[in-house]
């Protein structure tokens, strides 16, 4: 059908309802129509509150429970559907079917507008959801006052020749709902399997967040080109399109595209993954997520740090949890040259055991590591455990340990001080200035 014909279809349709909205049962069934709606807008007000307070105990079972949700917001409609139902029975049991026609047309629009809102729910996205919801609406509008195929040929005229395709509003329109449809389709796909592949517990956290990635990408993409070529687009003729802004968007997106490869080859090389303990720089913290452009660093203090993919490649990293979830910590210590360095290094390691995160499988030790200027210098070297809890609290308690012990068994711990002889003729006096 030609954009001609179909205007001289749509005329013809508009000249027929013209006709029609002449006649008394029109104004009838318009005003029963009218009626039905305010009895129903009037009955909802009083029995919603009742089915909500119902619906509100439903547990473990969240989409069950937004469906129930959607239903209730739309009481009003759905009441006002079952009184055309009931209204239409009653008219073609005591009338002729055509006195009928209007509330038969109300009805079946009623139900795909309850239908259209109701199944849009499921989206999260409040603004798409509308939007398809309305679209879908005006589809099944045009279908059931039979002017879809008018409607497709007045869109299908305006059209705008790309080499050898022909774009015209229609197939953007046919485009558009398909590639949200399916985009969205994918997208829920893609996050349960994501979901089961998290939970496997087979695979290494690197390998689960690869492989959820991969399917989410793989999935839109496939998702993409069905739709664009259900619609009839030529992908082969897009090639040296994509191509060209491919390239462009290549020079001006180079820290983005850095970024994802950057962190494909992190999950590949499974150099970091989720729950690990990292220093980079000034941040130490541990990871809670990799993205596909940055990983999520969260520290001691709280602060969520969003560190670019690339950085992780480009900078020396710490990875305290590469291999094991032990970190060797150092404590270095100065006690007095009255003290025996052999008891020191005794209780220097019993105080260390003292403390409850100190590994105590891997015994510390404890070294003489120079005679200093005033005291004799130690180094105290001990494994800890959970190292995403912290380390300076640990070199705390352990530094307090020490203290603790050292008070009890009489080991001091001296502070620098100088002796200066002054010299008057021949006489000399030292001067303690400790």
């Amino acid at each position: 059908m030609d954009f001609r014909n179909a205007v001289d279809e749509a005329l013809v349709w508009a000249r027929g309802w013209f006709d029609y909205g002449g006649a008394p049962w029109f104004f009838y069934q318009t005003g029963i129509i009218v009626g039905l709606f305010l009895a129903a807008k009037l009955t909802a007000s009083r029995i919603e509150p009742l089915l909500e307070t119902r619906a509100r105990q439903i547990k473990g079972h969240p989409g069950l429970l937004r469906v129930a949700v959607a239903l209730l917001r739309r009481t009003d409609w759905l009441l006002f559907t079952v009184f055309l139902l009931v209204a239409l029975a009653l008219l073609r049991g005591v009338t002729w079917p055509s006195r009928s026609y209007i509330i038969s047309i109300a009805l079946a629009l009623s139900l795909a507008w309850l239908f259209a809102s109701v199944l849009s729910r499921i989206i999260r996205n409040r603004l798409a959801a509308r939007t398809l919801g309305w679209l879908a609406w005006i589809y099944a509008a045009l279908v059931i006052l039979g002017i879809s195929d008018d409607a497709a040929a007045f869109l299908d005229y305006f059209a705008l020749p790309l080499g050898q395709i022909r774009l015209s509003a229609l197939t953007v329109l046919k485009a558009t709902l398909l590639l949200t449809a399916t985009v969205w389709l994918a997208v829920v796909v893609g996050r349960y399997l994501d979901e089961r592949v998290q939970s496997s517990e087979e695979l290494t956290p690197s390998i689960r967040v690869l492989i959820g990635k991969f399917a989410k990408i793989g999935l839109v993409l496939f998702a993409g080109s069905v739709a664009l070529s259900s619609v009839g687009v030529d992908l082969t003729a897009l090639t040296v399109f994509s191509g060209a802004v491919g390239l462009g968007v290549g020079f001006g997106l180079q820290k983005v595209v850095s970024n994802f490869i950057s962190g494909v080859i992190i999950l590949l090389d499974k150099s970091i993954k989720p729950g690990d303990t990292i220093s980079l720089e000034d941040t130490f913290g541990w990871i809670r997520d990799l993205r596909a452009r940055f990983v999520s660093v969260v520290t001691r203090d709280g602060r969520e740090y969003l560190i670019p993919n690339e950085d992780f490649i480009t900078q020396r990293v710490i990875n305290w949890t590469f291999r094991d979830d032990l970190v060797r910590l150092d404590v270095e210590f100065g006690v007095s040259y009255d003290a025996d360095p052999h008891k020191v290094s005794q209780l220097a390691i019993q105080a260390a055991l003292t403390v409850p995160r100190v590994e105590a499988d891997r015994r510390p030790v404890c070294w003489l590591t120079a005679f200093g200027e005033s005291s004799l210098d130690f180094v105290l070297r001990f494994w800890v455990h959970e190292p995403q809890q912290g380390l300076t609290n640990v070199r705390g308690k352990v530094l307090l340990a020490l203290w603790d012990t050292f008070k009890e068994n009489g080991v001091g711990i001296p502070y620098p001080h100088r002796e200066i002889i002054m010299k008057q003729g021949s006489q000399s006096r030292p001067v303690n200035t400790g």
